[in-house]
């Protein structure tokens, strides 16, 4: 194909789907950019048969205020995560891989039907349903749990990290200690220990923005270029921050959120059962919830709904919480929420 296609070009991308011979030459096509994503560009193409794609392609610097790079070769992670979620998750919860151009850092999956609601829009709408928490944490266990039952077959697929270190622990860990001294020591204790822990299948993206929420059906989850072989304890932490940060932003339902942070960890724990690892893991799950909660206020990527005066009071809280942090989710919640 020589030069790389830009999907976000309707002609270009026909041009590019027809001399491929993934759609017929004249066959109408529906083509519309899709926002928000901040490191692939992503389409929905729409055919006459009613057959809809979702195609990503990986931008070798997001879109983001601060410069922040990562190799758009990751695009590969993502498909070969398609091949094996499937695998791990609950029926239905994963979407399925149509096909990969490595050359053109591109993949394509089934859209997920309409109607379906995106799940972060829904939270930050008030719209917090317990059911739609439990799923939240069964599915995270399920693949915790089915990944390290396989993990002969899948440890060595995912055993390079070089993608989460680029779009996780430096722009969030590693960043963060630069922008706010007083947790540089915790944060350098917390990358060690990450780096050393090899335990299960890792999403990496584990947030209410890559989940879908069809109509009358179960979570749909999307995103998955930052899987990775290492600690289950980051995707704790990395979710349970968007719950208690819109119970931050949210103080008309921050006790639903707050209930819903201890409702994720307990219908992750039953999932998850007696994995070998599962000591210690609760402890570690506070550690990288803190982390992340600062990160997203003062990393690389904030989140956008959080205001400045918002912002610091988060920082504020959680370099409390470091001082002396709890052993328990149950106990991080309570803290976090009297805090603010």
């Amino acid at each position: 194909m020589g030069d790389e296609v830009d999907i976000e070009q309707p002609a270009a991308l026909t041009d590019y789907l027809c001399a491929t011979g993934r759609v017929a030459a004249e066959e109408p096509l529906s083509i519309r950019v899709l926002a928000g994503g901040v490191s692939n560009k992503t389409v929905l193409v729409e055919r006459a048969s009613g057959e809809a794609w979702v195609l990503k392609q990986a931008l070798p610097k997001l879109r983001v205020k601060v410069d922040w790079f990562s190799d758009p070769a990751r695009i590969g992670r993502e498909a070969l995560a398609l091949h094996w979620l499937p695998k791990l998750a609950p029926e239905g919860a994963i979407t399925p891989l149509v096909f990969e151009d490595p050359a053109q850092h591109l993949l394509a999956m089934a859209a997920v039907p309409q109607p379906h609601e995106n799940w972060k829009t829904m939270l930050l709408a008030g719209k917090v349903f317990p059911r739609h928490v439990r799923q939240f944490g069964r599915l995270l266990g399920a693949i915790h749990r089915g990944a390290h039952e396989r993990r002969d077959e899948l440890a060595p697929l995912f055993n390079d990290r070089s993608f989460f270190e680029s779009l996780r622990v430096e722009p969030y860990y590693a960043y963060t200690a630069t922008q706010v001294p007083a947790s540089t020591e915790f944060y350098e204790a917390l990358i060690r220990d990450t780096r050393a822990s090899r335990l299960t299948l890792v999403h990496g993206d584990y947030s209410p923005k890559n989940l879908l929420v069809p109509r009358g059906g179960r979570l749909v989850l999307l995103d998955h270029e930052v899987i990775h072989w290492g600690d289950p304890a980051f995707d704790l932490g990395f979710a349970m921050t968007h719950l208690l940060s819109k119970a931050h932003h949210l103080p008309q339902y921050r006790d639903a959120f707050a209930e819903s942070a201890t409702s994720f960890w307990d219908s992750y724990g039953t999932a998850l059962g007696d994995a070998p690892w599962r000591p210690g893991l609760e402890h570690r799950a506070v550690r990288h919830t803190l982390a992340c909660l600062l990160a997203r206020v003062a990393g690389r990527s904030p989140l956008e709904y959080l205001s400045g005066e918002e912002r610091e009071r988060q920082i504020r809280a959680v370099l409390r919480m470091i001082e002396r942090a709890p052993e328990q989710i149950p106990a991080l919640v309570t803290q976090f929420v009297e805090l603010l």
